[in-house]
C-alpha cells in the first residue's frame, strides 16, 4: 500500500475531546535535578575561587 491508497475519514469525530494535561516530572527527577543543581553550583564556587586565588595580588 502506497500512501495514495490510504483514504482518510473526514467525518471522524474525536471522543476524547478532554485537553491534554502535562504530567508533573516524578518526584525522583525533581530530587535529582535540585541536587545536581546544587552540586553545579558548588563546583562553579571552586572554579571562581580558584580564579581568585589565582591573582597576584592581595584584596584586602
Amino acid at each position: 500500500m502506497s500512501k495514495d491508497d490510504l483514504e482518510l475519514d473526514e467525518d471522524f469525530i474525536d471522543e476524547d475531546d478532554e485537553p491534554i494535561v502535562e504530567a508533573e516530572p516524578p518526584a525522583a527527577s525533581r530530587n535529582t535535578l535540585a541536587k545536581r543543581r546544587a552540586i553545579d553550583n558548588l563546583l562553579h564556587e571552586r572554579r571562581l575561587n580558584k580564579e581568585l586565588a589565582d591573582y597576584d595580588y592581595d584584596l584586602d
